[in-house]
């Protein structure tokens, strides 16, 4: 018997069996039970279960037209959005495979998410479309991009019907304005009302996916090299969108707030997957605003709300808080950063709300391990989740540690991803087995407690946790080596009130250089240059950096230094 036994939610099996169909399944399922629900609410606007499936079946079929088969790798590129789900489920329902990818990324990064995957169709929105189309034109022809869709925000929606609480006025200029489609060297662009206004449902051929089939292609960096595609099968993701609505007492009667992005593995599992799995009601937000969220739940009488602890924050800190009505909300939780004490302890006071937090990665569809709604710890990784084994172990080793000792976080469980795409290498390090069950190695250190929960005290991988945002100081240090001025650069974290840990880059200019380059210019690249969560807040210059005796760059000393420095500073 593991420890966490006796804290389990009551009346929750340890194992589930889920479905074997195909995810798209569980959409076209829950339209047939609640046609005239709620799926989706966006700008005002409802979309019921019905009108939900038959857009993605409409998608699906101007995708077919495009030469979409089984198997093939999309692109989807965008922020929250009723076209987003759309598009995730039309890819879906033609047994092909989505490859979410961040908005933020800019064109020198989106060139990995075009090549590695073999990908030669993407949709995104106008906003994000000169940036992928960039990136593809800069590839060799035959890597390039075949299609292009492109839809304008306002697709969806009645810009003239929308009221400020809707929309506020720091969104209208990226969310209103038409955008022309941009051009591909080597295929072509198409408006997505035009491609939903040729597609025919009635032309799809049967769904054939089945649970160990390739569905989703998310990408994860690490410590070296390029971002790894994770391949999860319907069946992992299956595991998950329905675990996370069980966890939480999930029912079709759920209103769930979405301003997590569904990019990401959390947003797109344990918010979209798990929701349309059981019937219930998105309400979706593009992105963050405190007093839109307060809005929304107020209007719409939203049930759950995952976030990160920083949204939390932000809308408590809100002076209309006291205008809102949260009464509603029987769950609230997230993960990506601990929730600080006090503003969890705020949440029971104030609002009766018990912050739930969990862990997982892209690696595992998500949640691994969460808190027991009914006995959460704060700043704590919770417990195995259904059908999940975890140990703590010695990371030279391998062997299970004895409780409260500290070790690396090892997880088996049915939501565990398949490999990594086209690296059998990083594959082969990533797993091994130990008592019949096959162990991914997460890279994070943590202990277990006596009764049976994990809390993190360290990573082996080099990490940078930026609200939520996973930085991976290789990646970024790549990038910043194509600046013509910088010889060298180390990525290290820096402590920040709001963010926990924000982006610093210690640099070495090239000689001839020194003095025509300030710190301010590099940030200005960077900002032009990769996604704004990765970019450097802060950057200083070095005359060397700290080397060992083989050559490499001791980013350790100096993120010790940084550390040390940044604790002694007055707060």
């Amino acid at each position: 018997m593991r420890a966490h036994e006796a804290v389990w939610p009551a009346r929750l099996p340890s194992h589930i069996s889920p479905p074997v169909t195909s995810l798209w399944m569980n959409l076209a399922i829950s339209a047939m039970r609640y046609p005239n629900k709620p799926a989706l609410v966006y700008m005002g606007k409802v979309w019921s279960y019905e009108d939900l499936r038959n857009a993605a079946e409409t998608f699906a079929s101007s995708l077919r037209g495009l030469g979409v088969q089984a198997g093939d790798r999309v692109i989807l590129n965008m922020q929250n959005c009723p076209q987003l789900v759309i598009a995730h489920f039309a890819i879906l329902r033609l047994d092909a495979v989505v490859v979410p990818v961040n908005p933020m990324n800019k064109a020198e990064e989106l060139k990995h998410y075009i090549i590695d995957p073999d990908a030669r169709v993407a949709v995104t929105t106008a906003d994000l479309a000169p940036e992928l189309a960039q990136a593809s034109n800069a590839l060799p022809s035959e890597q390039q991009l075949q299609h292009l869709v492109v839809t304008q925000f306002s697709d969806v929606f009645d810009a003239q019907a929308l009221t400020s609480a809707d929309l506020p006025d720091a969104w209208r200029s990226w969310l209103l304005p038409l955008r022309d489609l941009p051009k591909l060297d080597a295929g072509q662009s198409h408006a997505w009302q035009a491609l939903m206004a040729q597609g025919r449902a009635a032309d799809l051929p049967p769904v054939q996916a089945g649970s160990e089939d390739l569905a989703i292609l998310p990408y994860t960096s690490g410590t070296t090299g390029l971002p790894k595609g994770c391949m999860h099968t319907h069946g992992t993701i299956m595991h998950n969108a329905m675990a996370a609505g069980l966890w939480v007492n999930g029912t079709p009667e759920n209103v769930t707030l979405c301003v997590v992005p569904m990019f990401h593995i959390t947003g797109m599992v344990s918010v979209m997957h798990a929701s349309i799995f059981i019937g219930a009601s998105l309400v979706i937000m593009p992105r963050w605003d405190r007093d839109v969220a307060g809005q929304l739940i107020s209007k719409w009488r939203v049930t759950h709300w995952t976030n990160i602890p920083t949204m939390v924050i932000d809308l408590l800190g809100s002076p209309n808080l006291s205008a809102y009505d949260l009464s509603s909300l029987v769950n609230i939780g997230g993960g990506g950063a601990a929730m600080p004490e006090a503003v969890a302890q705020r949440l029971l006071d104030q609002f009766g709300l018990r912050y739930i937090e969990g862990y997982g990665l892209t690696e595992t569809a998500a949640p691994s391990h969460t808190n027991p709604p009914d006995a959460p710890k704060k700043q704590c990784l919770g417990i195995p989740i259904l059908s999940v084994a975890s140990r703590i172990v010695d990371p030279e080793t391998l062997v299970e540690l004895p409780q409260g000792e500290s070790g690396e976080i090892v997880i088996s469980g049915p939501q565990v991803f398949k490999g990594y795409w086209k690296r059998p290498d990083a594959t082969a390090s990533a797993f091994f087995e130990r008592d019949g069950l096959r162990f991914f190695r997460s890279g994070d250190m943590g202990r277990i407690d006596e009764e049976g929960y994990f809390f993190m005290t360290d990573r082996l991988k080099r990490m940078i946790n930026a609200s939520g945002f996973k930085v991976w100081p290789a990646e970024v240090e790549a990038l910043m080596f194509r600046h013509p001025a910088i010889q060298e650069a180390c990525i290290i974290s820096t402590r920040d009130a709001y963010r926990g840990e924000s982006v610093k880059a210690v640099v070495v200019l090239r000689q001839d250089r020194k003095g025509q380059v300030s710190e301010q210019d590099i940030i200005d690249w960077c900002r032009d240059n990769m996604a704004v969560y990765k970019m450097p807040r802060v950057v200083s210059f070095v005359d060397a950096l700290p080397k060992s005796g083989s050559g490499k760059v001791m980013w350790r000393a100096l993120q010790e230094a940084e550390m040390a420095a940044t604790s002694e500073a007055p707060h």
